[in-house]
């Protein structure tokens, strides 16, 4: 997703960028550090191994719309920012893929068709419910129980509401994969 390149933005989308940020030149980079930093924080906070192609990528975004903020934009940029890196974020999640252990001796035929299974039933999810269960199972040992409360608190839903959702999901995910197993080792 994230396209992979350093900066994108020429010098006059900077300045003018800087500019909407504050008449100040000084303070216009001391509030562009900080929303970089921010951006950073929320990309890190979410679990992204890509925290600084994400956090560059929002920035590029808004720099290309930096004729049309300035022009008529009322708020605070900062709200703007966060709202295009939602969105950079979602688009991450809808393009991420799952990682499958490495190859080896040790994986058997079967455990391969389980994860190609798995696979296939996850990409027949709705874009939805996927990115709730990738979510759901990112984090695990003492950072699980609150990974999942800001997973609850980030849908608005209550932390029972958002386990009984992922139960579904993944009894759902389970009957898929047992049916594609079935399919696959009957052929």
């Amino acid at each position: 997703m994230p396209r992979n390149r350093w900066c994108t933005i020429d010098q006059t989308s900077f300045d003018s960028l800087l500019e909407w940020l504050d008449e100040d030149r000084n303070r216009a980079g001391e509030r562009y550090v900080r929303i970089r930093s921010n951006l950073l924080t929320i990309f890190e906070a979410r679990g992204c191994p890509v925290a600084d192609a994400l956090a560059d990528e929002t920035i590029d975004r808004v720099a290309g719309k930096i004729r049309e903020l300035a022009a008529g934009y009322t708020g605070s940029p900062e709200l703007y920012f966060y709202g295009v890196a939602h969105k950079v974020y979602l688009e991450y999640l809808r393009h991420k893929t799952i990682e499958l252990p490495p190859a080896g001796s040790e994986m058997t035929e079967e455990v391969e068709l389980q994860y190609e299974c798995l696979e296939r039933c996850l990409a027949r999810l709705t874009t939805r419910n996927r990115n709730l269960i990738l979510q759901y199972y990112q984090e695990g040992g003492r950072t699980k129980a609150e990974g999942r409360r800001r997973l609850a608190r980030r849908l608005g839903i209550a932390p029972n509401a958002l386990r009984i959702r992922a139960h579904r999901i993944r009894e759902g995910l389970a009957k898929c994969q047992s049916d594609c197993l079935k399919r696959r080792l009957s052929e």
